[in-house]
């Protein structure tokens, strides 16, 4: 497994992270476990901080919280000095309840409902990326209500399609997001804006897909965008004082991803901005961005425990752990790779070919295919690498499995930030109707 971050072997042969022992770790927090490497996330803040710092473009680094949203991740994204983007009334209020400054925040969504709008003007948030036609109606009604008006920027798809899983790819014509630029709809909806008494309308919003490796599709977007903006300019005479071009910057979680550094997405971006925009704008726009994953995911360990095995001669051996695709949905929903090693015996060298299997009473409950590791023991404590972003986020409690606790560690620290579910937690909503009885309805 690629060690990322201050992740290291220790003398004891342990993996160490954050100076953190995981064999402690486990004793003290139990598994499943989420492991976040502080130091690793908040130097991927200021390397997108000082990229953009560097380019000369006035700019904005949204997190994108859906990619793990508890209120610590919000609170560290505020002292690393960048703004946030929700998705939900739920990771709205996460960010309030951590203190976020609501004018830096960012509401995303493609159906946001009357409640969310209404909660989120109510908190005075920075801006909506309003995404349909139905939502800027909304927002018009709401904002003269209250006699108030709300910055917006209009999601448009500039018919990019990235190198990605199809599930994840956004930038398309054939998408549930966003205005089209192509049929037209995203200039009736600059109109629109543009013409609204409480619409304050700021510019436009791009995002292309995730887990990019290339900076063509952003170069792409933005000669498309850039020529969307002349085209507003010319025949409204609106300009865009802000081009948000989202994020989808990769990561790597095995030998077959090869992400760029931070730097290099970030100037292919400014620098395309700087090559499109010179010709249209006296001023170029501001730039936002929204990196997620590549923030959060290489600081993510799971730790699980082994517990029973299969060996089937000549076919397969399966070992579970006492988690799966409850704490990790990622391969069961996309076909993703992980890498993984056994924490407590890192310095063993590989001797087994074996597919790590949940818990979960599912046949496609199935972390890693075919992982190299030594010799498999029940009780040796596995880490899977890279689970920072979209595994605590999507986590359910299917089978009634409880939910991991979530642990910074920093400086040989370890961090409770997520305390783990209880069995009282996953009854705490159900409610029996009283005319559901305790006696048997058959004789």
């Amino acid at each position: 497994m690629y060690l990322h971050g201050t992740s290291k072997i220790n003398a004891l042969g342990h993996l160490e992270i954050g100076g953190c022992d995981t064999v402690e770790l486990k004793q003290t927090y139990s598994t499943p476990l989420y492991i976040v490497d502080e130091a690793l996330v908040r130097q991927r803040c200021r390397e997108y901080m000082d990229a953009f710092k560097a380019s000369g473009l006035a700019f904005q680094v949204a997190y994108a919280s859906k990619a793990f949203c508890v209120m610590a991740m919000c609170r560290l994204a505020e002292e690393e000095g960048l703004s946030l983007d929700v998705v939900s009334e739920g990771e709205l209020y996460t960010a309030l309840q951590a203190g976020f400054p609501a004018q830096r925040i960012h509401f995303h969504g493609n159906n946001k409902t009357m409640d969310e709008l209404e909660m989120a003007i109510e908190a005075k948030i920075g801006c909506f990326v309003a995404d349909n036609f139905t939502e800027l109606h909304m927002l018009q009604a709401l904002a003269a209500d209250k006699g108030v008006s709300v910055n917006v920027l209009l999601r448009v798809t500039p018919g990019v399609e990235a190198h990605t899983h199809e599930y994840i790819s956004t930038g398309q014509i054939d998408s549930k997001f966003g205005f089209d630029i192509g049929n037209g709809s995203a200039f009736e909806a600059v109109e629109l804006a543009s013409r609204s008494l409480n619409l304050n309308l700021l510019g436009v919003h791009s995002h292309i897909g995730s887990q990019i490796f290339e900076v063509e599709g952003f170069q792409l977007a933005i000669e498309r965008v850039a020529a969307f903006s002349a085209d507003v300019k010319e025949r409204l005479d609106v300009t865009f004082k802000v081009i948000n071009l989202g994020g989808g910057f990769g990561i790597r979680y095995t030998d077959e991803d090869t992400p760029l550094l931070v730097s290099d997405y970030v100037r292919a971006i400014t620098d395309a901005v700087k090559q499109y925009f010179a010709g249209i704008y006296t001023q170029l726009p501001e730039i936002w961005v929204e990196p997620g994953r590549s923030i959060v995911g290489d600081a993510g360990t799971t730790l699980y425990t082994v517990g029973t095995s299969k060996d089937i001669p000549g076919v397969r051996k399966y070992v579970a752990v006492d988690g799966g695709m409850t704490d990790n949905p990622r391969p069961a929903l996309y076909g993703s790779k992980y890498e993984a090693m056994l924490a407590n015996r890192g310095n063993d060298a590989a001797e087994e070919t074996v597919s790590i299997a949940g818990k979960c009473c599912e046949s496609g409950d199935m972390l890693i295919w075919d992982a190299e590791l030594p010799k498999v023991q029940s009780g040796d404590l596995l880490a899977v690498a890279c689970t920072g972003a979209y595994n605590y986020a999507m986590a359910s409690n299917y089978n009634r499995i409880r939910r991991p606790a979530v642990v910074f560690v920093h400086n040989g620290r370890g961090d409770l930030v997520v305390k783990r579910e209880t069995l009282q937690d996953l009854i705490s909503c159900d409610v029996i109707p009283e005319r559901i009885t305790k006696e048997p309805s058959y004789k």
